[in-house]
């Protein structure tokens, strides 16, 4: 149902080095850049990245982009990337019994507060 979502940044080059190691891990890459904008996918930008200056509040209940890996050692890889790259810790990966039987994610938040999560629903 959705195309792709579009998120603020403070800094575009802060977001570019940040998105860049976290979002490789799960196979996207930035497929389109220009002074104002990043856009990440696989097949196609599904993920942008604007430079707003100013952000959305860091505590708006429930706002995040839950991002889906095809096995679980990417959610592992991802969560490491995204706090090695300056995000925040924000649950580390493991199953999330409470959200069903094989949901398995990890939840971090960028330099600007944006809440991330990368999801798979393999046991593997």
């Amino acid at each position: 149902m959705i195309h792709h979502v579009s998120i603020g940044v403070s800094d575009i080059a802060t977001a570019r080095r940040s998105y860049d190691a976290a979002l490789a891990p799960l196979g996207a890459k930035c497929l389109s850049e220009d002074a104002s904008a990043l856009g990440y996918g696989g097949d196609g930008p599904r993920l942008w990245l604007l430079a707003v200056g100013a952000t959305v509040p860091r505590d708006i209940p429930g706002l995040h982009i839950c991002l889906e890996a095809g096995k679980r050692a990417q959610v592992d890889a991802f969560h490491a990337a995204a706090v090695r790259a300056g995000g925040r810790d924000n649950g580390q990966p493991g199953l999330r019994a409470d959200y069903g039987e094989n949901y398995y994610a990890a939840f971090v938040t960028d330099p600007d507060g944006n809440r991330i999560e990368a999801y798979c629903g393999r046991k593997e």
